[in-house]
């Protein structure tokens, strides 16, 4: 968990970036210190414990039944802290040094940057994705630009001090909006990324439901919208993976890639990527695709 891809350490990159969601991993360790602290409990008091619970049972069998019952609540106890320290490691590991690893796997994805004038990232967080586009940006000498859109104003100003702090700041825009909606016109991006972003739209309506996959769909004919003939888009996401790619399917993308598994969030992910076609009509009559479907 010390190093990552390049030079850099999760050190580094947590100086810059920090954590998301931080409620969610101390809620995740005091939770595992809870534990840990009541497992201990019943290691030292075990015998008392006993017998205070010997003192509730009447049985022959009490004293046995009492000592069963003190070691099975011990074990559960500390099973329970172990598994909270992981999840909350898995936690840390996911949102530093796993995020930017993914982030240089997704930009290392796309073939030639060098012809690369606007990129797109959707859902830019706090920028490690965004900045590793703009990174290499100014490595190929690109003269091109790269637009963070997010929710929150807040949010896409600390990207703009990620930016500054990357040295990458004149290759970023961020801008507030919404991604159901983007304020872009049709064919405008080179490139559309997009990192753990996704699985988070519509979850006002639960994540397993209808009106959740629907908006998520609606993202992503957004996403083939604003993107180029030609262009190319790349995604890393938790669980909905093949929903989207059976959703790139029916848009008719090409060069549908999918990347291995990589357990992140304590759950499955995988990195999609995909062409546009150059070409918008297909089969008789050269009916045009809807890409906002």
């Amino acid at each position: 968990m010390g190093k990552t891809s390049g030079t850099r350490d999760w050190a580094q990159i947590y100086a810059i970036y920090g954590i998301e969601q931080k409620h969610t991993l101390f809620f995740l360790l005091l939770n595992a210190i809870a534990f840990s602290l009541l497992s201990t409990f019943f290691f030292l008091y075990f015998h008392p414990i006993c017998l205070f619970l010997d003192s509730f049972l009447f049985s022959s069998s009490s004293a046995a039944a009492a000592r069963f019952s003190a070691g099975f609540f011990g074990a559960v106890t500390a099973l329970s802290a172990v598994c909270l320290f992981f999840a909350a490691a898995n936690f840390f590991y996911s949102a530093v040094p796993l995020r930017y690893e993914m982030a240089q796997r997704m930009v290392g994805s796309v073939g030639d940057w060098s012809s690369v004038k606007t990129a797109l990232d959707l859902g830019c967080g706090r920028g490690v994705l965004l900045n590793a586009v703009a990174t290499q940006l100014k490595k190929t000498g690109s003269s091109g630009r790269v637009v963070g859109l997010d929710r929150s104003m807040s949010t896409t100003l600390s990207t703009l001090r990620t930016a500054h702090m990357e040295g990458v700041q004149e290759y970023v825009t961020c801008r507030e909006g919404d991604v159901r909606r983007l304020p872009f016109g049709d064919n405008y991006f080179d490139v559309v990324v997009s990192a753990v972003f996704l699985h988070t739209v519509g979850k006002e309506y639960g994540q397993k439901t209808v009106e959740a996959a629907a908006e998520r769909t609606r993202v992503l004919g957004e996403a083939v919208r604003v993107l180029k003939p030609g262009g190319v888009g790349v995604l890393w996401d938790l669980v909905h993976v093949p929903e989207y790619v059976r959703r790139l399917q029916e848009l008719r993308m090409e060069e549908i890639r999918v990347s291995k598994r990589v357990t992140a969030f304590m759950v499955k992910s995988h990195m999609v990527s995909f062409k546009k076609p150059s070409q918008h009509f297909v089969g008789p009559g050269e009916v045009r695709l809807d890409w906002r479907c």
